[in-house]
């Protein structure tokens, strides 16, 4: 079962603020943009993030019904700080992975125990 929500609202008034500090230069956080798909204003949240040939998984530890991923599917795409750089994002697809692939292992080990199989996969945006 993934992280409850009552835990998302809580780290969106506290932790948050502190993640968009570190989130964009650490190895598996980083900062996704996205556009509201009924507002069509843009928001900045911080994610689980890991790199992969050709793209990034984002590891949906609240599950795949959370607006910002409503948002990406809808978009198309998204625009991700990762480790200094910003990347465009296109294609995003969810992807059920019950094995973890591409995990590291103590990512494996608290994913596991938290219960995400989730993900939402998307490929670099070629120019």
């Amino acid at each position: 079962m993934p992280i409850p929500m009552t835990v998302a609202r809580a780290n969106r008034v506290a932790l948050n603020r502190l993640m968009r500090r570190v989130a964009p230069y650490t190895p598996v956080l980083g900062l996704l943009t996205h556009t509201g798909r009924r507002s069509g204003r843009e928001f900045t949240i911080p994610v689980n993030v890991f790199e992969f040939e050709g793209g990034y998984r984002f590891a949906l530890t609240y599950g795949p019904g959370t607006d910002w991923v409503k948002n990406v599917l809808s978009a198309g795409g998204c625009r991700l700080r990762h480790r200094g750089r910003t990347v465009e994002l296109v294609n995003p697809r969810l992807v059920h992975d019950p094995d973890l692939t591409g995990m590291p292992r103590f990512v494996r080990f608290v994913l596991t125990r938290i219960g995400v199989e989730e993900f939402l996969d998307a490929d670099l945006r070629m120019a």
